[in-house]
């Protein structure tokens, strides 16, 4: 079991997407140039993909918490921050992605098949991008919105058209290695084999693969032994074959009781239905009556073949230690998984269908519950609560800015309809992460003193005169001059100024 897991719990975050900037462009003679402040950066997205050269999840069994770079924050001079980039993690081909309650979130068969397990964060906008011609000079940025933390599971299901299944002893192994190249540990005591060991075989023009699952004994749907470890490898295979071990010396041990007990065990694991394209139930079943090189287990073999067709199973009688009947087996195992495949030709993994909101949806609900501190108004709704996370409430202009977005969003009318009045507390956000707000009807901040949010008396344009207006001053200055040298003349000659002896 140390160098093989098939099933672990990863913890997964996803990048931070970086933080925007508020700046103003300065060069000389032009000190107030107007806001160039860049956009933050995307944070990381967390990735599985498929990559042949995995067979199994060992190294996240050793390493289950794993997180991706974070965004870059923007800059000045309108330069962008970078992105984190994204932690792509190799996965066998055949790993389904559940999440802690068993929800199948995907189910990823095939070379470069892969799923994003954790969405990175998105960067916060820059002054430049909230600059508008009502709002030319913001003097705050958005902040960048935290990537997703999350669970999920990760299981491995093997990709096999041919599984033998019995009892531990029962000569799985032997009978992997004789049929194909594979070479599994074999030993003559029980659990040798503590992991599925695959096999590929050909017969005639047909090839299939062969996997070896580990012993399985009463009890195991239950847990009991390796065999629930294992069970989950027979979802996919087309046929099922039950290799009995007819020189077994154990006490109240025959290959029909044998045979009663792993079908009772595979009738109480309840697979999930889609993956394996028909249910287990449904699965062609082959006995195979193993070790006939011993004369008493052939003796018996034959006695218990005609029981065995009565019930329709179809029966093999072999010895994979003499190679006898191993060709009539491989030729009919190749037949049937032959005509499984004609008869599902087309056995996709469940498709995943993601269905974002749309980019303008303006859905949000206003709940009003009851709080050990009195009564309070929850805010629910993806756009508000992303707005809070983008919000710097250390700047003014910027909890304005805020107050502004959920005012046009039609927050302050459902609070209103829902019973809040001033100081009613609103909260905003996730419920164990809340942003707690005593509630005014119209939020106002010091920055509006100075005039509408996002301006600047000092960058207006209309403070800046046209070449008429200032030909028009400049005129109007020379004539207020000569005028005043006029009166001042006439007031000379009239005797009112008198000159010192």
């Amino acid at each position: 079991m140390a160098n093989f897991v098939d099933r672990v719990v990863l913890h997964l975050r996803a990048g931070n997407g970086g933080h925007g900037v508020a700046s103003v462009h300065r060069e000389k003679f032009k000190p107030l140039g107007g806001p160039d402040g860049g956009n933050g950066g995307r944070g990381g997205d967390i990735i599985l993909r498929v990559d042949p050269q995995v067979t199994t999840l060992i190294d996240y069994h050793h390493s289950p918490h794993r997180s991706a770079p974070n965004g870059k924050p923007g800059e000045g001079d309108e330069r962008n921050g970078a992105q984190g980039q994204d932690l792509v993690l190799p996965v066998p081909s055949g790993t389904v992605v559940t999440t802690r309650t068993g929800e199948v979130l995907a189910d990823l068969v095939g070379e470069g098949a892969e799923y994003v397990a954790a969405q990175g964060g998105r960067g916060g906008l820059g002054n430049k991008a909230l600059a508008s011609p009502r709002r030319k000079a913001p003097g705050f940025a958005l902040l960048g919105e935290p990537g997703a933390e999350t669970e999920v599971v990760l299981e491995l299901k093997t990709l096999a058209d041919v599984a033998l299944i019995g009892f531990p002893s029962a000569g799985k192994s032997s009978l992997v290695s004789v049929l194909s190249a594979a070479r599994p540990k074999i030993a003559d005591y029980p659990f040798t084999t503590l992991v599925p060991n695959l096999g590929v075989v050909t017969a005639g023009g047909e090839r299939f693969t062969v996997a070896d699952v580990p012993g399985l004994i009463p009890g195991a749907s239950e847990g009991r032994g390796l065999g629930l470890q294992f069970l989950r490898h027979v979802e996919r295979c087309h046929v099922l074959v039950h290799v009995i071990d007819c020189a077994t010396l154990e006490p109240g041990r025959d290959p029909l009781t044998d045979l009663e007990v792993i079908e009772a065990e595979l009738a109480a694991y309840v697979p999930h239905g889609s993956l394996g394209g028909i249910p287990l139930a449904e699965r062609v079943r082959v006995v195979v009556l193993n070790k006939a090189d011993v004369p008493e287990a052939r003796e018996l073999a034959e006695m218990v073949r005609p029981d065995l067709q009565d019930q329709g199973y179809e029966v093999h009688i072999v010895s994979a230690v003499a190679h006898q009947g191993l060709k009539e087996l491989t030729y009919a195992l190749a037949a049937h998984v032959k005509k499984a495949r004609e008869e599902h030709l087309v056995v996709e993994p469940p498709r995943v269908v993601l269905r974002p909101r749309a980019v303008d949806d303006k859905g949000f609900t206003v709940r009003r519950e009851t709080a050990g501190d009195g009564e309070v108004f929850r805010i629910v709704g993806e756009r508000p609560t992303r707005w809070v996370r983008q919000t710097d409430f250390a700047n003014d202009e910027a909890v304005g800015y805020l107050a502004d977005r959920l005012n046009r969003l039609g927050v302050e009318d459902a609070l209103l309809k829902a019973g809040a009045v001033a100081g009613s507390t609103v909260l905003i956000g996730p419920e164990d992460d809340a942003v707690v707000f005593d509630w005014e009807p119209t939020m106002a901040s010091g920055a509006e003193l100075l005039g509408a949010r996002g301006s600047d008396l000092r960058l207006d344009e209309r403070e800046r005169p046209t070449r008429a207006e200032k030909r028009e001053a400049f005129h109007g200055k020379m004539d207020a001059a000569a005028q005043a040298r006029a009166e001042l003349e006439a007031e000379r000659r009239a005797g009112r100024w008198t000159e010192d002896d």
